[in-house]
């Protein structure tokens, strides 16, 4: 079976062949496609993805194909100078299906306007067309623009008028998911919101496979940093960084040694003509609580320096106003770091209160201190969650499974027989 896949990110075997660097997101999707192959050794894959080059390029590398289209324009706008490529793409490699991995940019409902839907799968990551409600994080809109700067103004790029592009993005999201019949998802949050859009479609559930680091490593409580706090993005209010900030100061009345570790560039500690609306608030907000000097930023981090995180780690927070199914929680359970998050979009499909991990509600403040304390303070608590964790999480992300799965929803989308399986 021939499988295309259009892809948001540049595979790390296509970037070391045109010497750019690999992204730090999306590996887990390069760890599906080497897991896919490898189960399923019928399938030929080739993954269509943009790229900063001038011209179509076709690299073959370790058993996938893969298209590079010339970005002349952007990935967050239409663009309809790409329908010629996926033209010629599908010309050349005539695949059986296609499958879509996410439905956050344009250039997925671009590949649909110019080859149609037959056979076509869409994944779905986040969406943007619902993320789109929260993407202030609770933030009032006066608040946000009392914090307007110079950059945000020249720029033309302050919190508001991103959350504006995204709500322009969701529009293209709608329109994609109502022209086809196949979703793949894995949580009762991305199945709702997809049956709100189009209820005639066919909901396909599949789990994705992680990054083959995060398999290898188990979290112990005598290595880790006592009373420090992981979090895996913060650049954006919807990841939840002020919330964490307000409950610092509860969570440092019982344990005042309790620091943070954000993986990502300080965006925070930037020289003033730098600074966005965001980090406007947050600096008020962190002075105010004098909790600035608790928050170290990390940088970017590969896959090896993330493991090493959550290794370290005393409790892995996911403070989102909302999410799909987080890849970094998915990272932390497997590995077995203690997590606490909030209880948005698919995290309660990934989390048992009490069990597997520890949920609160995205503005609740005690109760998020609260959890984090618990676990400081309980090294019996804090193993059992981790065994629990780890357990339900090697399951959720098997390899095989996975690939037997998807491999199982090409067979239903090509109309193949299935009553051996």
């Amino acid at each position: 079976m021939k499988v295309l896949w259009l892809s948001n990110v540049l595979f790390p075997d296509v970037c070391t062949e045109i010497g750019v660097a690999a992204s730090v997101v999306g590996g887990w999707m390069y760890s599906g496609a080497k897991s896919l192959i490898t189960a399923n050794p019928e399938i030929k894959l080739a993954v269509a993805t943009l790229y900063s080059g001038e011209k179509l390029r076709c690299i073959d590398n370790n058993g996938i194909t893969y298209y590079l289209i010339p970005n002349k324009g952007g990935d967050a706008v239409y663009n309809n100078r790409l329908e010629a490529y996926y033209k010629e793409i599908t010309l050349r490699f005539a695949p059986e299906i296609v499958h879509i991995h996410g439905s956050e940019y344009p250039h997925s409902l671009v590949y649909i306007k110019a080859c149609g839907k037959d056979n076509v799968i869409v994944s779905i990551q986040g969406m943007v067309s619902v993320y789109a409600n929260y993407y202030l994080g609770g933030i009032s809109e006066k608040e946000m623009k009392r914090n307007i700067t110079i950059r945000d103004i020249v720029r033309r790029d302050s919190i508001l008028v991103q959350q504006k592009k995204m709500r322009k993005r969701g529009n293209y999201e709608q329109e994609l998911i109502k022209n086809v019949n196949h979703i793949v998802g894995r949580t009762s949050w991305d199945k709702s919101n997809v049956w709100a859009i189009n209820s005639n479609s066919m909901f396909h559930f599949c789990n994705e496979t992680l990054r083959p680091l995060f398999y290898k490593h188990q979290w112990d409580y005598v290595g880790c940093r006592k009373n420090s706090i992981f979090i895996s993005q913060a650049y954006y209010p919807i990841k939840g960084i002020h919330i964490l900030i307000k409950a610092l100061p509860l969570i440092m009345n019982d344990f005042p040694d309790t620091k943070v570790y954000v993986a990502g560039i300080d965006f925070i500690n930037v020289a003033w003509y730098r600074k966005n609306g965001f980090v406007n608030y947050l600096k008020k907000s962190s002075s105010k609580l004098e909790v600035l000097n608790k928050i170290e930023f990390l940088g970017e981090l590969n896959e090896s320096e993330m493991v090493k995180q959550y290794l370290s780690a005393h409790v892995f927070l996911c403070s989102s106003a909302i999410e799909n199914s987080p890849n970094s929680l998915g990272e932390a359970q497997l590995i077995g770091t203690p997590c606490v998050a909030s209880y948005v979009g698919g995290t309660m499909d990934m989390i048992t209160d009490g069990e597997t991990g520890f949920l609160y509600r995205f503005e609740e403040v005690p109760l998020l201190a609260k959890r984090i304390c618990e676990i400081f303070g309980n090294k019996n608590l804090a193993e059992r969650i981790s065994l629990n964790e780890r357990k339900v999480a090697s399951v959720r992300h098997d390899g095989i499974l996975n690939a037997t799965n998807i491999n199982n929803i090409y067979k239903i989308v090509s109309g193949e027989n299935l009553s051996d399986l």
